[in-house]
This record gives C-alpha cells, sequence and structure tokens, in this order.
C-alpha cells in the first residue's frame, strides 16, 4: 500500500498547503503486512481525467532538457504525471509541477518486486496521464519491475490509455524492446568489442517495455560522453545473432539531450547535443562470437549512423516506423577486429 506519515509540521498546514506537498515514508516489512512504498505528492491529491496524447521521450542523462520535459508535460492535458524510481527522492516534483500547469506530480520509489505488486502501486500508474522514468540503475527496474504489475500499467499508457511515456539514463535504456539489463553489471565499448560474449553483455528482448514502434530497437544514453557507440553496436550484432532480428536498429541519444517522439512515430531532437539513429546491415556481422573480437565489415558500411543535433525548439525529423530520417547527417560504422571506424 501506499500510505501517508504526517509530521508534526505537516499537520499545522492549512488544507491547501497540506495538499500542495505531501511526502511518504517507508516503513519495514513486517510479517502479515504489506510493504509501503515511499511517495512523494506535489499538487493535488484527487485524480482527474484528461485528454492525453501519446509519445515517447528519450533523454540521455545529465541535466535535464527543459524543452522536452516540457513537451512530454503538455501532453498529459494538464492531468496527473507520476514519477517512478527505485532510488532517490523527489528531484522532479516541483521542477515539474512548477514549469507547466498539472494537476499533481507524484514520484513512487518502487524498490523491490514486493512493493511492484500492490494493486495501489499500479492504480497510480494507471491513472496517471504522463509517466516518467528517473534515472538510476536499470538492472534495479528489469529486476523490480519485469513481469510484475508495475510492467503492466507502464504497457497500457502506452498502448492502451495514449499516454506519453519518457525516461532519462536508466530510465531510457528500459524503453526499447531490446534492452541492455546491466544484470552483471555495466559494460564499455572496449569490453564489448573484444568480446561480444562477455559475461557483461546481457540483454533482454521484447519481454519488458512495449513501447510503439520500439520492437527492433535498443537504446543507449550518456552516449558520446561515455564512448558508448561501439557497445551499441555490438549489440546490433547480438541482436541479429542471438534473436534472428534482421532490422536491429539502435537510438544513442548525448547527455543534455532528448529524442521527443509523438504519438503518430514522429520525433524531433531537443537539447545541447546529439541524437543517432543506428540501422544494421541485414547480413550482420562476419564474426560475432565468444571469445574472439567483432568483426562486422561488411564493405565498410555495416552500420549506417544518422546524427541529428538537438536545438531548443527541436531538430530535424525521425519517423520511427519507417526510420525515415532528415535534417542531420549520415555516414557509416564497421568494426574490424575489434575496432570501431567511422566511414
Amino acid at each position: 500500500m501506499i500510505a501517508c506519515k504526517n509530521d508534526a509540521i505537516t499537520a499545522d498546514l492549512s488544507a491547501s498547503e497540506s495538499q500542495e506537498t505531501a511526502s511518504r515514508q517507508n516503513t519495514r516489512i513486517t510479517a502479515g503486512k504489506p510493504p509501503v512504498v515511499t511517495s512523494y505528492l506535489t499538487g493535488n491529491s484527487a485524480d482527474v481525467t484528461t485528454t492525453t496524447q501519446g509519445g515517447l521521450l528519450l533523454m540521455g542523462g545529465s541535466t535535464d532538457v527543459d524543452a522536452a520535459i516540457a513537451w512530454f508535460l503538455q501532453r498529459s492535458g494538464g492531468g496527473d504525471v507520476v514519477v517512478i524510481r527505485a532510488t532517490g527522492a523527489d528531484g522532479y516534483n516541483t521542477y515539474m509541477y512548477n514549469m507547466v500547469p498539472v494537476n499533481s506530480v507524484e514520484t513512487l520509489i518502487i524498490d523491490s518486486r514486493e512493493k511492484a505488486a500492490l494493486p495501489s502501486v499500479e492504480q497510480k500508474i494507471r491513472n496517471a496521464e504522463a509517466l516518467f522514468i528517473a534515472g538510476g540503475d536499470q538492472w534495479d527496474y528489469v529486476n523490480y519491475w519485469k513481469d510484475t504489475p508495475v510492467e503492466n500499467a507502464i504497457n497500457y499508457l502506452l498502448t492502451t490509455k495514449n499516454v506519453t511515456v519518457g525516461g532519462t539514463s536508466a530510465g531510457c535504456a528500459i524503453l526499447g524492446g531490446t534492452y541492455f539489463s546491466a544484470s552483471k553489471g555495466t559494460v564499455t565499448s572496449a569490453q564489448a568489442l573484444a568480446n561480444p560474449y562477455n559475461r557483461y553483455m546481457t540483454l533482454g528482448q521484447n519481454d519488458f517495455v512495449a513501447a510503439p514502434n520500439m520492437q527492433n530497437v535498443i537504446t543507449d544514453s550518456h552516449y558520446t560522453q561515455r564512448d558508448r557507440q561501439g557497445r551499441h553496436i555490438t549489440f546490433l550484432a547480438k541482436m541479429m545473432k542471438d534473436f534472428g532480428n534482421t532490422t536491429a536498429k539502435g537510438i544513442g541519444v548525448d547527455e543534455e539531450t532528448a529524442v521527443c517522439i509523438d504519438q503518430n512515430g514522429i520525433g524531433k531532437v531537443y537539447g545541447l547535443n546529439n541524437a543517432y539513429f543506428l540501422q544494421n546491415n541485414t547480413l550482420g556481422a562476419e564474426t560475432c562470437v565468444s571469445g574472439s573480437p567483432l568483426n562486422w565489415l561488411r564493405s565498410n558500411q555495416a552500420v549506417k549512423a544518422y546524427k541529428i543535433a538537438g536545438s531548443a525548439t527541436g531538430n530535424g525529423s525521425f519517423n520511427a516506423a519507417t526510420w525515415a530520417l532528415s535534417g542531420g547527417v549520415s555516414y557509416f560504422y564497421y568494426v574490424n577486429n575489434g575496432v570501431l571506424v567511422q566511414n
């Protein structure tokens, strides 16, 4: 259940002030009692129903992109915004509540499968007019939320209720149909290229979040800042080899940058840096085996890449359904004996 702990100072607030900010605290799970979820509410606690617009927000981490967050909030129609995470606190509440008029912003800390199974948590998410998945560790999200009512509620928003769902950093990482689970920890590009089957290369495929047009896509964040191009391309090679996915694609998002995709699958890039759209060569890698470096040449055109620079008002155009792109620059990547080369 989601229970409210009222501190002494809260009890002295006026009704309107109490409505403005309410904090809820965890308690220890005791035998016979359901776990209590930490939540933080800013705004009106009464649920409202508004006209929403579906979509997807992929943000690359670090400083949030104000224009992209405003786009995300506006699509709620002034409704209830829910933020979910496994660690942290209410850092998004005031920021979002003060940016665009909404009924409320509520953060839920869902840090166990027991909490993810609570009907009250599922209902909070289902009632949302916009859902944001904060940064953190994506393995927490996979470990705690996959195959639970939280997963069902997220997919209900995406596929039935027509609600925009967004995520940053780890929250962005789980929004592709294929995802890097990080169940053994993170992996660097050097590790991935040197051995595509090293113990850290853990991928899931179409068994978690079901965002429209993302079934054959794997996302990555903190992209050039953490030199993730090599591992992202290795993910594509493994998607083809392990899952038989001949149409494997990738979206990489730099820090302080976001890709905003509307209900029609049309996206623009916001922010200070770039987003990268990758499409594999349908022939796959020449060598993608355990214990050997990746070799993916295909006439030096193994992966087609397209880079779109962000802007304050949204730049370029990306069609998630057809992968038609404009407003950027195209080039190719290939991998020669574990070395990534841009062509």
